[in-house]
C-alpha cells in the first residue's frame, strides 16, 4: 500500500515551488505582517511573498487567474530585492 504524502511540486527547471501557482498571484501570498507593511506601497497595490522574496503588485493581480509578469521578471525582482533591503526587510 502506498501512503499519500505531500510532495512539493517541482517546476520544469527543477526549482521547488511552494505556492499554489508558479506564475500567478493568489490571496495566500499577500503579506499581513505589520513590520513589512510599514514599507510604503503605492495606493491600489499590495505586498506579496513567494519563494524568491517580497514584491509589490497591483491589487487587481491577486486571484485574477492570470500569470503576473512582475512575478517572473528578473529585472523587477532585482529592483524589489534592493527596495526591501533598503527598507530593512529581508
Amino acid at each position: 500500500m502506498s501512503k499519500n504524502r505531500f510532495k512539493a511540486r517541482k517546476h520544469e527547471s527543477g526549482r521547488i515551488i511552494t505556492t499554489k501557482t508558479p506564475y500567478g498571484i493568489t490571496s495566500d501570498m499577500v503579506v499581513n505582517d505589520k513590520d513589512i507593511l510599514s514599507v510604503s506601497v503605492p495606493e491600489g497595490s499590495v505586498i506579496v511573498k513567494d519563494d524568491d522574496g517580497y514584491f509589490i503588485v497591483p491589487k487587481n493581480r491577486v486571484d485574477d487567474g492570470m500569470a503576473c509578469p512582475l512575478r517572473y521578471s528578473e529585472a523587477y525582482r532585482d529592483h524589489m530585492r534592493s527596495y526591501f533591503q533598503a527598507a530593512g526587510v529581508n
